[in-house]
């Protein structure tokens, strides 16, 4: 016994494992960048441009609180506080520039948002592939065209005296239409042109989310005598769902930026009233009337809301069973 005992106590002590060190950290790190060094490469490019055009620009920030001089320069203008934000709120301009915004994301959300997905639904249950490609091909082209172009086309068509679509309405009888100048006619015609342009594209995410569908489930609901609107509703949307989530909290995100692009090219004097948004607002006041720290103000309160609105709606997505974005 006594022998037993000497011979366990000479035993070796069993390798206790070693709890994470820094060093053991730095170590898989590195064999982590070692196997996958191609990946993190790829990464490099991006992460320049973020850092030139995203986060340093960040630091211009400051201006809102400054009175800002092109001749003192960013950190020679004067410290003002928070007088510039105290003469946007004052400012009856930025209410009706703040409305406008605001209406015509509504109106992109209600009517513009769910397009892609019809559009992607139709595509999915098409059947002839060569067909389906030929479609997809022509839906694509308006994307890859500036809105300066589109922009032309879209005046062209509805002019009241020499477009198409005013003279298949005298055709019919019915007075030629101003729609470029009618501030009822204008909203429309900003939603239906930005649904042209991208609905085809935006099909994109939604039928890669319609081809993972596992195809056993369609089988399963003919069998159970569902017809092609209930295999949608009952498979194809429920299956594409987490997508539809994803975009929805970034389009919610958007909520305080219409896009300059569209809007420059379709505006006019008559329109300005409903056709001023923030980012030609921005634009008018702050470049071409070089009132940078207003505008900058402006911009700040712009990024504040809509990362409460990001936020927030992630949130309620994930309170309802979805995946976020974080």
């Amino acid at each position: 016994m006594k022998q037993h005992s000497q011979s366990a106590a000479r035993a070796p002590m069993p390798d206790m494992p070693k709890t994470g060190t820094g060093s053991s950290w730095v170590t898989s790190m590195r064999k982590e960048l070692t196997r996958n060094r191609f990946l993190y490469m790829l990464l490099v490019p991006v992460a320049i441009y973020l850092l030139l055009f995203k986060y340093a620009p960040m630091a211009g920030e400051i201006i809102a609180f400054k009175n800002y001089r092109l001749s003192d320069g960013i950190w020679g203008s004067s410290w003002v506080g928070f007088q510039q934000f105290e003469k946007l709120f004052a400012s009856r301009e930025f209410y009706i520039v703040l409305k406008n915004t605001l209406l015509l994301n509504l109106y992109h959300l209600l009517f513009a948002f769910p397009a892609p997905i019809l559009l992607a639904i139709m595509l999915n249950e098409v059947r002839v592939e060569w067909y389906k490609r030929t479609l997809q091909n022509l839906l694509y082209i308006p994307h890859f065209i500036s809105w300066i172009v589109l922009g032309s086309i879209i005046i062209a068509l509805l002019s009241p005296s020499t477009g198409i679509v005013n003279y298949l309405l005298k055709a019919i009888g019915i007075d030629p239409i101003y729609f470029m100048a009618d501030k009822l006619w204008w909203p429309v015609t900003f939603i239906v042109s930005g649904i042209w342009k991208e609905a085809g594209f935006g099909t994109i995410l939604y039928l890669a989310a319609m081809a993972s569908i596992d195809p056993t489930l369609y089988e399963a609901a003919k069998i159970d005598g569902a017809n092609k609107i209930k295999q949608i509703w009952h498979v194809t949307l429920p299956g594409i769902r987490s997508t539809i989530a994803i975009l929805l909290i970034l389009q919610v995100g958007k909520m305080m930026d219409v896009g300059f692009e569209q809007v420059y090219a379709l505006r006019n004097p008559a329109v300005t009233s409903v056709a001023e948004v923030i980012s030609t607002f921005v634009y008018t006041r702050g470049i071409v009337n070089l009132q940078y720290s207003y505008t900058t103000a402006l911009g700040l309160f712009q990024s504040l809301i809509a990362l409460i609105l990001i936020v927030s709606v992630n949130r309620i997505i994930k309170a309802l069973g979805e995946r976020g974005l974080w």
